[in-house]
């Protein structure tokens, strides 16, 4: 099985690269990754992307719970006019919606680090799937967060990055002897 690779592994702060061709290769690697991503427990993995588990290539996975189907999204391109990545932007482009939502994020590459991070609360993205189908649609709440949070992914950055970019905190968990999860500011 596929091993989730940690910070501060190189790959992880790099761009990843486009996939040429969806072959066999690239199938069987959706396959190992959606391996890797449902083995992910405490906690378990919402998203999954190929530098995660050290490939540079431009794929990732979502499973936004436990009933929903494995989404892959292979060559995603977002269209940012419908996204604020930084509500702090002053170049934003007018009209452009300002939908934000704040969310407590964590990650399978930064095992116990937490912080809440301010995302577009509504996006468009186009992408490949996994038989090379071209689909081009609209995500919304949560899934809108996983979907930001991988293409960070694919472009060298943690979501650490942005928790500090906008100012917030970021924290570190522990389980307390009920094995409840207990966060502690950490210092930066």
């Amino acid at each position: 099985m596929l091993k989730i690779i940690t910070a501060p592994d190189r790959v992880l702060s790099q761009r990843a690269k486009r996939v040429k061709k969806i072959d066999k290769s690239i199938l069987e690697f959706v396959e190992e990754m959606k391996m890797a991503l449902l083995a992910a427990k405490d906690p378990e993995g919402v998203g999954l992307a190929a530098p995660q588990v050290g490939k540079s290539l431009s794929v990732f996975i979502t499973k936004q719970n436990a009933k929903s189907p494995i989404k892959v999204f292979i060559n995603p391109h977002l269209k940012l006019d419908q996204i604020n990545f930084n509500p702090e932007n002053k170049n934003q482009k007018r009209g452009a919606k300002k939908s934000i939502s704040k969310r407590l994020e964590g990650c399978l590459s930064l095992p116990n680090i937490w912080g809440h991070v301010k995302r577009g609360s509504n996006l468009s993205i186009s992408y490949q799937d996994e038989n090379g189908k071209n689909h081009s649609k609209k995500f919304t709440g949560f899934m809108a967060t996983i979907i930001q949070h991988e293409m960070d992914h694919l472009n060298g950055a943690l979501f650490t990055k942005r928790v500090l970019q906008q100012n917030g905190i970021l924290y570190k968990s522990h389980k307390n002897e009920q094995g409840e999860d207990i966060f502690e500011e950490i210092e930066v």
